[in-house]
């Protein structure tokens, strides 16, 4: 006989927050949205570190490397989708790592007997402004000289004309010395107004070089999310079929976290995966693992070594795995059980595994219920895909405009690894659909105000954090009347309000 749970599968929309004393500390320049991404033990903190509790999901429509670019910047974190060949997704992940941030390998390098045709090309090629002119033309050869666009000018030089004929020379730059800080190379760029500092070694070998602008860009997102050497964190989707192959080139492409992309977590296949990877390369590859929706599944990935578990199964607005296969669970019964299995978990080996709610939100307020409710951070889609930085296109629709979006069980993505029972490579039947999302515009604007959201409503909770949110809030069910009573009613709107994140 099958095995019936009693408890009601339940949604956000079926809760509510009980407003706590708001004290006058209760300010959103007081409360942190800092959280933890990979496990720890007790005593120990996370080695990696979300600045607001983010991430963005692992889809062809959400997350390449300009969106890792940009949610990296305002302090979240993207996995860029692994449905794609080995070689793009190492080479999305690259570009993201190698954006911006301090201390920068120079990609663009000549020597002093190329010419300024050469340079053209190099800057045409790269995209990159400051070119190093090294003795042996590498990244790492004796620095000589730097050339700019105000070295030259394309309309009146001699294209064959030699490098060395007008490059800023190795004598007149001002350099900082390998080993210095961040800080200090900043302070050397100041003092001497300076656009860019090369790093070099005692012997003349360049390093890094470190630019202003990066500086600048810094200041004006203060939650961006980086690693030592202020390279941007960026996480990539794995799946439970090639990750043999795929992981070593991330890893070499400089990626931070993976994660295995999948339907259904609770499988023998994540857990061959998990065990690979620790035991090829060790704990310091982090990776997380999922979906599931019960305890059941939690302590299965748990103890296979996930480094943190992903909720959900059916939830998204573009999923219809329930509608196809009768599988899942209320996003919100769902966190509440696999959060008290984490909390056991600790309780029992002093190993803290964050969890990350994947699917269910609707409103903005349903991002604060779930953090509530146990999750360390939340994954999203179709919140992201609405936004300038998602990689599909902006069309006209109905007179509006609107941004593609498509599940990765679409036959558009074609991901038949996410669905993967064994068998064979065809994609059986759909669990995503092909849809639209209207444009919302730039990221950054977008998230300002749903961050702001967030610390007010946890403000009214009398929280300043969210291990405090998860420890203190009051949630209560609603009905269905009340839920319509929450809303504007027995009125007529003037304006039309677009409440929906």
């Amino acid at each position: 006989m099958a095995h019936y749970l009693n408890d009601i599968s339940r949604t956000f929309s079926e809760y509510l927050l009980i407003p706590g004393l708001t004290t006058k500390e209760c300010t959103q320049e007081n409360i942190s949205l800092r959280t933890p991404l990979v496990k720890f033990k007790k005593g120990e903190t996370s080695s990696i570190n979300l600045n607001v509790p983010f991430v963005s999901a692992i889809m062809q429509s959400v997350s390449d490397h300009k969106m890792a670019i940009a949610l990296a910047r305002n302090g979240g974190l993207s996995f860029i989708f692994g449905s794609q060949d080995i070689e793009t997704q190492a080479e999305m992940v690259y570009k993201a790592k190698s954006y911006k941030a301090g201390f920068v390998v120079s990609n663009a390098n000549l020597t002093p007997e190329h010419t300024l045709r050469d340079v053209i090309a190099l800057k045409e090629q790269s995209g990159h402004g400051t070119i190093g002119i090294t003795s042996d033309g590498t990244s790492e050869g004796k620095l000589l000289g730097i050339v700019t666009g105000r070295d030259f000018r394309v309309t009146r030089d001699d294209p064959d004309m030699k490098v060395k004929e007008f490059m800023t020379p190795f004598s007149k730059l001002v350099t900082g010395e390998f080993g210095i800080s961040i800080t200090e190379a900043n302070d050397i760029i100041w003092d001497h107004k300076l656009n860019c500092l090369p790093i070099i070694d005692k012997d003349q070998f360049l390093k890094y070089l470190v630019f202003r602008k990066d500086y600048e860009n810094h200041k004006a997102n203060p939650n961006e999310l980086s690693d030592d050497n202020m390279k941007l964190l960026v996480g990539a989707g794995i799946n439970t079929r090639d990750y043999k192959e795929r992981v070593p080139r991330l890893l070499e492409a400089g990626v931070d976290v993976m994660c295995i992309d999948s339907s259904d977590g609770f499988s023998e296949y994540q857990k061959e995966t998990l065990e690979y990877i620790k035991l090829t390369y060790g704990e310091n590859v982090k990776i997380g693992a999922g979906n599931v929706v019960d305890r059941d599944g939690f302590m299965y990935l748990a103890e296979a070594g996930a480094d943190f578990v992903k909720v959900g199964v059916g939830g998204g607005s573009i999923c219809i795995t329930r509608e196809q296969k009768g599988i899942g669970r209320g996003q919100a019964t769902a966190l509440i059980e696999v959060a008290a299995a984490r909390d056991e978990y600790f309780r029992k080996t002093g190993v803290y595994i964050p969890i990350c709610s994947d699917g269910g939100i609707v409103q903005d307020y349903h991002m604060v219920l779930a953090l509530a409710m146990g999750a360390d951070f939340i994954m999203m889609g179709r919140y992201f895909a609405r936004f300038d930085e998602s990689p599909t296109r902006k069309l006209m629709v109905n007179g509006n405009y609107m941004k593609e979006y498509w599940g990765e069980g679409s036959n558009r993505a074609r991901n038949w690894q996410r669905y993967d029972m064994g068998g064979s490579e065809a994609l059986k039947f759909e669990e995503g659909v092909d849809s639209f999302v209207p444009y919302a515009g730039k990221l950054k604007d977008n998230l300002n105000i749903t961050l702001g959201k967030i610390k007010s409503t946890m403000g009214s909770c009398g929280v300043l954090s969210l291990d405090d949110l998860k420890q203190n809030a009051k949630i209560t069910l609603v009905s269905s009347t009340s839920i319509v009573e929450g809303g504007a009613h027995d009125v007529v709107v003037k304006d039309s309000r677009n409440t929906n994140t």
